[in-house]
């Protein structure tokens, strides 16, 4: 046992912030002091956006200035599309926003008059315009024309998703989708994120250093499970059976369980009921009946709660969003939380250096390769 180790800094306080407050006693989620179910209900992702950028709601006229700030990211510079025209068909999703990002550090890169402010309040929108038009070029062959002329991030991507106004109930879904992702405290990439940050790199390398670590399975990559694993059931009999025989087996279940809260993730119940919502719509009787038997399942046998990413996977499947797909739309919310956690790690900066303990071979003396048996 590596006594005195907190392997993946688990209940390790590193540093403070004013940006996100999870209440574990109480399974609750504020940014800058505003409950989550509070502003799912009432507010816009752009709102929030402004927000967590600035660490106050805006007003009118605050907000419509903000909303033409992202609005300039939805239009994409010639040589971008050149290089995601380039890229494989087969490519990652997230790979194609680490490389869009990428580029876009060099053909915008960061100074003192596209400082991270300016650049953050158009990379979301930059981000649903990387994927799409990567992904349309692909699919179709067509150079989409990326301005949409939507005023929301979700009404920009499901437009250019799907080619066409989108519902309202839909977009209101992905708008909530957004705002549950926009930040989550020191989470994997958000730390990534703040590690950059430290050594005083651009905002650019921020945001590819986190999306890197999104791109994992065990972080940014739940919900595309969650989904793989939904859609194998046609009944929630069937479901409930397939679970009870991961369990004799001792295998997991995807989209349970979260590190920071004890008996319930404040933003499952938000996601859970759009997703009946929108299944309910669509005249769909199998996969929310499926997803709902699951979570049922796996809290009686195991008390292991649902997370965000579970029923996240019902609402961006009723969007009309390929599965693989997924994961980008966790890199588009979180742009405005890595923003704000790349400017407070900026005002009050310390570089990031964690101590390890070493455990190796003892000191020994240098052997000539003539004499090493």
């Amino acid at each position: 046992m590596n006594s005195g180790i907190a392997k993946g800094l688990a209940g390790v306080v590193v540093d403070e912030t004013n940006i996100c407050q999870i209440n574990k006693d109480d399974n609750l989620l504020y940014y800058y002091g505003y409950e989550i179910k509070d502003l799912t209900e009432h507010a816009s992702y752009e709102e929030v956006s402004y927000l967590l950028a600035h660490g106050e709601l805006p007003t009118a006229s605050q907000l419509e200035a903000y909303r033409a700030e992202l609005a300039k990211g939805r239009i994409l510079p010639d040589a971008l599309k050149q290089v995601l025209e380039q890229l494989p068909a087969e490519s990652d999703p997230m790979d194609v926003l680490r490389t869009g990002c990428s580029v876009l550090g060099s053909l915008a890169p960061e100074t003192e008059a596209n400082d991270q402010f300016a650049i953050g309040a158009k990379l979301s929108n930059y981000f649903c315009s990387i994927l799409l038009y990567w992904h349309h070029f692909h699919q179709s062959g067509e150079r989409i024309d990326t301005e949409t002329g939507e005023s929301s991030v979700a009404g920009h991507f499901l437009h250019l998703l799907n080619r066409e106004k989108p519902d309202e109930t839909l977009r209101r879904a992905m708008d909530v989708s957004l705002i549950i992702y926009a930040e989550h405290d020191f989470n994997a990439s958000t730390y990534a994120a703040r590690i950059a940050a430290s050594t005083l790199s651009d905002i650019y390398s921020c945001f590819t250093s986190a999306i890197g670590t999104l791109r994992g399975p065990w972080h940014g990559g739940a919900n595309a499970a969650v989904m793989r694993t939904l859609e194998k059931y046609k009944t929630a009999d069937e479901a409930e059976a397939a679970v009870l025989d991961m369990f004799a087996n001792k295998k997991r279940v995807i989209g349970f369980g979260q590190r920071v809260y004890s008996t319930a993730d404040p933003r499952n119940a938000i996601n859970k009921k759009w997703a009946k919502a929108l299944t309910d719509a669509a005249g769909d009787t199998v996969l929310y009946p499926v997803a709902e038997r699951i979570e049922e399942v796996v809290w009686r046998e195991k008390k292991i709660f649902a997370n965000l990413d579970y029923y996240t996977a019902v609402i961006y499947h009723m969007c009309g969003l390929p599965t693989h797909m997924f994961p980008a739309m966790f890199v588009i919310a979180r742009t405005c939380g890595l923003i704000a956690h790349i400017a407070e790690q900026r005002a009050d900066n310390k570089l990031i250096h964690p101590l390890a303990k070493y455990k190796g071979p003892e000191p020994r003396a240098y052997a000539p390769i003539a004499e090493r048996q």
